[in-house]
């Protein structure tokens, strides 16, 4: 059953990603109409043949999906994932791993220890930094920031985990005007509060004005930015972090796709002196192009993700290997380490480079013709990010929603500096300097 079954799952989803240029970006409402019909149906009263589940799911699923897969897709940042990334995953799949325990998973714990250590050697970070494989950078964040409230409060001479938040020491918090929403999120799940936030000007650029920073005290952390949502800039990390290990607090990278900059020697100065922090949250799924969901988080420190988030349970047999569990917010856990090490071994160093390189050309060259066809770009690209803005609002809102109608690529709808915009995300191995020129050209039109 299993052979004829996942061969045919395979020559499925192959004829789905050849035929990705031949369908709209964004799928048609008669094809999610026609879905969401047939998706209400009362559950049967008996079995179906497995053949004709995923028949089922592949013609009416496929045409719903977006086509993100593709090299016209620059909505967000979604990586298209690579094919020895895609093809790992569905074996990991497959296999069915649990990756909370060694026992529990040999193959994804050492998998999960190796791509961990490629991710530092590839983002030029400590390779004795700890870290774990999460379902995104929220998550990632949130692991990070619970390894920075565990050690500025023990600075502080209070156990957090075992008497929680009552009572303790007050923790400044300082990041951005342009704090990513998924940072605020975490800081609301950790009990720390969205709203307690110190709130730093920024350039036009969205960049942090280091000359703005408040006087630290600890304990204290203080939140970065590598790779602006909307411009793709960096906050002055290099200014920055000295200052804040100076007052005794700790650092915290949010670099969800902005991190992968230092992969680059081309872009690498971009993102300077963000390895002196103490923690770095950034994404798998998004510039590595592996299959959603996977993000990363890395603590400078050994034993910090331990004492944050460690598990117990004497039926969990812990303590003899290094054990997802211990340091991750989930308990069960899929083997992302599978993917992500996949990815790493079919790029390489210099692959990783080429893609990070290929995108932000990409993004330069679009800014380029836009520019030329007196379309306006608001921010300097440095990255992969271009804000488009089309005079008015209501200009910006109409051609927003006639490029998303003609299908030919996604972008969407932003709000920055007060104004209505288009954000364009390249970040997939698949975009072709042809897909950037139909952009181009999708974009002018619509202008026009």
């Amino acid at each position: 059953m299993h052979d004829k079954l996942l061969t045919d799952a395979a020559a499925r989803g192959a004829r789905y990603l050849e035929g990705l240029d031949a369908q709209p970006v964004f799928p048609r409402p008669e094809a999610i109409e026609r879905l969401r019909g047939a998706l209400q149906a009362p559950l049967p009263a008996g079995p179906c043949a497995p053949q004709e589940v995923l028949k089922f799911i592949d013609e009416h699923g496929s045409p719903a999906t977006v086509a993100s897969a593709g090299g016209r897709y620059f909505g967000f940042v979604t990586g298209g994932a690579l094919p020895a990334a895609v093809a790992a995953h569905q074996l990991a799949t497959s296999w069915d791993q649990n990756a909370v325990t060694f026992n529990c998973s040999p193959a994804g714990t050492l998998f999960e220890q190796a791509a961990l250590r490629w991710l530092c050697q590839a983002l030029v970070l400590p390779e004795s930094a700890d870290g774990t494989l999460t379902t995104g950078a929220t998550m990632a964040s949130f692991a990070c920031l619970a390894a920075a409230r565990h050690e500025v409060l023990q600075q502080a001479g209070w156990d957090v985990e075992r008497h929680g938040l009552n009572g303790a020491p007050p923790i400044q918090l300082v990041a951005s005007e342009e704090v990513h929403g998924t940072v605020l999120k975490a800081l609301g799940m950790l009990g720390l509060g969205r709203e307690t936030l110190l709130r730093v000007p920024v350039d036009a650029q969205g960049r942090m004005i280091a000359a703005a920073l408040p006087e630290l005290h600890a304990p204290a952390i203080v939140i970065v930015q590598a790779g602006n949502v909307n411009s793709g800039s960096f906050d002055p990390a290099a200014e920055i972090i000295p200052r804040a290990h100076a007052a005794g607090a700790w650092v915290h990278v949010d670099g969800a796709f902005g991190l992968w900059a230092r992969s680059s020697p081309k872009r690498a100065a971009l993102a300077a002196g963000f390895e002196g922090a103490g923690s770095w949250a950034t994404d798998a799924h998004k510039w590595l192009n592996v299959p959603y969901d996977c993000g990363i988080a890395l603590v400078r420190r050994e034993g910090l993700l331990r004492a944050a988030l460690s598990a117990s349970g004497s039926y969990l047999m812990l303590g003899e290997h290094r054990d997802g569990i211990d340091v991750s917010p989930d308990s069960s856990r899929r083997a992302r380490g599978v993917d992500v090490w996949a990815a790493l071994r079919q790029l390489g160093r210099a692959g990783i480079a080429a893609l990070v390189d290929q995108n932000c050309d990409q993004a330069a060259w679009l800014a380029a013709g836009l520019h030329k066809a007196g379309v306006e770009v608001m921010n300097e690209v440095v990255l992969n990010q271009v804000v488009v803005a089309f005079g008015s609002d209501e200009r910006a809102k109409t051609a927003i929603a006639s490029i998303q109608k003609a299908g030919e690529i996604w972008c969407g709808g932003t709000r920055w500096h007060g104004r209505e915009a288009m954000r364009v995300s390249i970040s997939s191995w698949a975009t072709t300097q042809g897909d950037m020129e139909i952009a181009l050209r999708a974009i002018v039109a619509a202008a026009r």
